[in-house]
């Protein structure tokens, strides 16, 4: 984890985001470390580290790389993240990773887009991951990827958005963590409303338990964005239905208020990047 010293929305690279929507960025810390105490509270090791300067995401730790054992396939992230970059490799390196780059000039969003369950990784595309570096995934750390596809926004001519200030297509679900989580490697919550139609029925087929997300729930409550242990759950506190779902299956959830960090897009699981994916 890193923290919210830079942390704004000014150039609005999601659907979240709002410039005209002012920032508090004591307010966004305090949440940050809320999150950190949750996830020490559910038996978590956090790692801390500076944030890179002047890098308004760079409090979304898990946009930087995957990790898989000693492996960290880096990001590439849109044009207002772009510093992050070398400061993520930095880091990545000192925690006695090898750095490994996406071949070409595609897009790869992290952990953010790309969720290890078992040997399954869920992964995303068309907006923040080019699916073209899916087999790159797969090749370079062992995954067996399941390619999925959420729901784009719209313009009001019905068709797919794009970003003004990434030029990149925009969804409220631009990240798979958005629509989907891993609550253990036989378990996962997902929003189907979020998927288009086809990954719906990919996931449906998978041989895991599932628990179904409102799409009120995924979209204004973040409540796919969460962190699991397996066996405690920190995730968002306005997603009242999700909660009782984790609870029946006798999970422990730890709720901490957000608020200040959703207005860049991102919310619990965004704030973090794993190290120690099996």
């Amino acid at each position: 984890m890193s923290g919210a010293d830079y942390f704004d929305d000014q150039a609005a690279i999601n659907p979240f985001m709002n410039k005209n929507v002012v920032v508090d960025r004591v307010k966004a810390q305090a949440e940050h470390d809320a999150i950190h105490k949750a996830l020490e509270e559910a038996g978590v090791t956090v790692v801390k580290i500076d944030p890179p300067a002047n890098c308004q995401d760079g409090v979304y730790t898990a946009n930087w790389a995957l990790v898989r054992g000693d492996k960290a396939v880096m990001a590439r992230l849109p044009n207002a993240r772009k510093g992050e970059e070398p400061y993520a490799e930095q880091i990545l390196r000192e925690q006695g990773k090898t750095i490994i780059k996406v071949p070409g000039e595609l897009h790869f969003s992290g952990q953010g887009d790309a969720l290890p369950c078992g040997n399954y990784l869920l992964a995303g595309s068309g907006y923040r991951t080019d699916a073209a570096a899916h087999q790159f995934l797969a090749d370079t750390l062992g995954f067996e990827v399941i390619t999925l596809h959420t729901i784009p926004k719209r313009n009001w001519l019905g068709r797919a958005k794009i970003n003004q200030y990434s030029g990149w297509p925009d969804s409220f679900f631009y990240d798979i963590d958005l629509a989907i989580s891993v609550i253990r490697d036989d378990l996962i919550a997902w929003c189907p409303q979020a998927f288009v139609p086809e990954s719906q029925a990919k996931i449906r087929t998978l041989p895991l338990d599932k628990i179904e997300v409102s799409f009120a729930e995924a979209k204004t409550a973040f409540a796919c964005n969460l962190v699991s242990t397996g066996e405690t759950v920190v995730m968002s506190s306005t997603a009242p239905q999700l909660k009782a779902n984790l609870e029946a299956k006798g999970l422990k959830v730890i709720t901490p208020v957000i608020t200040e960090l959703a207005k860049g897009g991102g919310y619990i699981r965004c704030t973090t990047l794993t190290l120690n994916n099996p």
